[in-house]
């Protein structure tokens, strides 16, 4: 009921969404993947997601030291790159793997002719 009231009093003033976590509210868990950061393959449960200064950030639970901030690049919510990595160091856009591609392709065919 309470928050019924608060979205219409918002919605009223002009404003149009909530922007605050309710407490049931579970984003679920990040894991730390920069390989230099102190927290490196440790997971913690994300409290906030914001944009500072145009870099997507996430808002981490540490169960002694309290909340921290991270990149959202720097975990395993980071959105996917076009230079997806085969084997953990091709990437698959990079000119030299697009003309070996060519190369057998054009290899291929000749072979069916």
């Amino acid at each position: 009921m309470l928050l019924l009231l608060v979205t219409t009093y918002l919605l009223q003033q002009g404003q149009s969404k909530l922007t605050a976590l309710f407490s049931k509210e579970h984003l679920g868990y990040a894991k730390i993947t920069h390989p230099f950061h102190p927290f490196h393959g440790q997971s913690f449960q994300i409290l906030k997601t914001k944009n500072i200064s145009g870099i997507e950030t996430i808002s981490l639970k540490h169960q002694k030291r309290g909340s921290f901030a991270v990149p959202r690049e720097w975990t395993d919510q980071a959105a996917p790159s076009l230079s997806i990595s085969l084997e953990g160091s091709t990437h698959i856009l990079e000119p030299y793997c697009l003309l070996e591609m060519t190369e057998l392709i054009l290899n291929l065919k000749k072979k069916e002719s």
